[in-house]
């Protein structure tokens, strides 16, 4: 069993950036695949959304690699000793990208626009009992009762701040602005060339000294995986995000000169891969045949050949790099012996089942493959659906689908980013982040909320643990990878990744060595 002390940081140290080895200037390109469906963060929190839109918006604090809260948007913190009251400190001087002051009101604001849009901050901020902002620069957050991640709940991805001056009485979602989104970050829109590049700009009035360095960021969007490996040989492109090159091309590109790659920067994401399985209808509501699938399913080949042995194969719904996992589950081995006794004990008839793939690269679709075949050998039925990304969401989103592949992070808590997969307070339609499995257990929903706030920590773990065994036995989901992204970029870019979000939010420090 796995768990960490959280800490409490009742203000934040202050940062210094010494700029004076750096050179400033200069243009990074950056693959981004697939192609965002759109920027708007408070609206769509797609991986490739979150890299080029983390360097747009901000969130009150940033985390580094240990998950320690670190200032951005606010400069320093309290948190009361009871744990009932947060109260955040925030920049002067900042600026929205269209010149108007951010101030706690926008803040305030960005509370009420993320309420139905985003499913983990709704579980987050379902703790909170108000908000107070006395003045411009202070935003003071009460809550219902003590909620130890919370302190974790407000990087980029989980809680970007809106411009109030600009969403405030319209409809979100046809906002004209979403095309063209305002943040306070360290780089601005310019431009978006659809199925080409996403141009981001230098904000020159940043309000931190000396930051960014760069002068403008490249997007480039190159559909085929062998065509982005190609474009980084050759130096049209600086850096491969992690997934944007097949698993396969990965140790040929970093054995080149001036070629470097890290795991570093997935710490507070521990991405963890699955199957959506349809709990409301069809084959996949019995809980037999969820069973069956697990057991059908060759994890460990998948890991060792689709992915070239980067990730590890999950116990369950709790990343091993997450606090509070426990290993103290049922297992399921691969064993088509079992899945088809399983199969028979439910008279399942050969019903054929839908699995829709992350339209993510060729990966997704060898993997796909993969479970279509281990399927069909012990007699279930797979036919493979296809979908772009805009797509693959609006299918997920409105449960039009059987078997759907995702992955989505973890945030180092399950009360941040695991609850919300498997609660029924999380199943909202026209969400692909939530509960979309539309799985249904009200007793384990009442040990979610109670570890959720649970303040002794040796309490919370055995509460967790036994979700986990519980859980397990269900299979809501079909639990497939931990997966371990590498960055490979050139050497001559330095603190490319400097915190635990890596490129979605880490960009302001980035500078390349002449």
């Amino acid at each position: 069993m796995k768990f960490f002390k959280l800490t409490t940081f009742l203000v934040a140290a202050a940062f210094a950036q010494s700029v004076s080895a750096q050179t400033d200037g200069g243009r990074l390109d950056v693959v981004v695949q697939p192609e965002p469906p759109g920027l708007m963060l408070g609206l769509v929190q797609n991986g490739p959304t979150q890299m080029v839109a983390g360097q747009i918006y901000e969130g009150l604090l940033r985390y580094n690699s240990d998950l320690e809260p670190q200032p951005s948007l606010a400069k320093s913190w309290e948190i009361s000793e009871d744990g009932m009251t947060y109260t955040f400190h925030l920049n002067e001087g900042v600026t929205w990208h269209d010149g108007e002051p951010f101030t706690s009101a926008d803040v305030l604001f960005t509370t009420e626009f993320l309420k139905d849009s985003h499913a983990r901050f709704r579980a987050s901020f379902s703790h909170v009992e108000g908000i107070e902002t006395p003045d411009d620069l202070t935003v003071i957050i009460h809550m219902k009762e003590p909620y130890g991640p919370f302190i974790n709940a407000f990087e980029t991805g989980s809680m970007p701040i809106v411009p109030k001056h600009i969403y405030e009485g319209t409809d979100y979602a046809t906002n004209p602005m979403n095309a063209t989104p305002i943040g306070t970050g360290p780089f601005k829109f310019k431009e978006w060339v659809k199925g080409s590049y996403i141009h981001l700009v230098k904000n020159d009035d940043y309000y931190l000294d000396g930051l960014p360095h760069l002068d403008e960021v490249y997007y480039r969007v190159v559909p085929d995986a062998a065509a982005r490996a190609v474009a980084f040989e050759t130096g049209e492109v600086d850096v491969l995000p992690g997934g944007a090159v097949e698993n396969w091309d990965v140790k040929r590109l970093t054995e080149m000169d001036n070629v470097c790659s890290t795991s570093a920067g997935w710490e507070f994401f521990a991405p963890h891969a699955w199957m959506w399985l349809n709990n409301r209808e069809g084959p996949t509501a019995d809980k037999r045949f969820r069973q069956a699938v697990m057991f059908a399913l060759d994890r460990e080949f998948v890991k060792d050949v689709v992915w070239n042995g980067f990730g590890t194969v999950p116990t369950g719904p709790v990343s091993t790099k997450t606090n509070f996992y426990s290993d103290d589950v049922p297992m399921y081995p691969h064993d088509p012996e079992k899945a088809k006794a399983l199969l028979a004990d439910m008279g399942y008839d050969g019903t054929p089942v839908r699995l829709l793939p992350l339209p993510y690269g060729e990966t997704w679709q060898r993997w796909a493959e993969a479970v279509k075949q281990n399927l069909g050998e012990v007699g279930i039925v797979v036919d493979i659906e296809s979908a772009d990304v805009a797509g693959w969401n609006e299918k997920t989103a409105n449960w039009d689908y059987d078997m759907a592949f995702t992955y989505l992070y973890q945030y180092g808590d399950p009360a941040l980013g695991v609850s919300r997969n498997y609660t029924v307070s999380q199943i909202k339609k026209g969400s692909p982040w939530n509960n979309v499995e539309g799985y249904e257990n009200p007793e384990l929903d009442k040990k979610w909320e109670a570890a959720a706030i649970e303040p002794d920590l040796a309490k919370r773990a055995a509460l967790y643990a036994e979700i986990q065994k519980e859980i397990v036995e269900d299979v809501p989901v079909a639990w497939l990878l931990e997966i371990e992204f590498p960055t490979i970029y050139r050497c001559n870019v330095k603190n490319l990744i400097t915190t635990g979000v890596g490129l979605n939010n880490g960009l302001r420090d980035a500078w390349i060595e002449e």
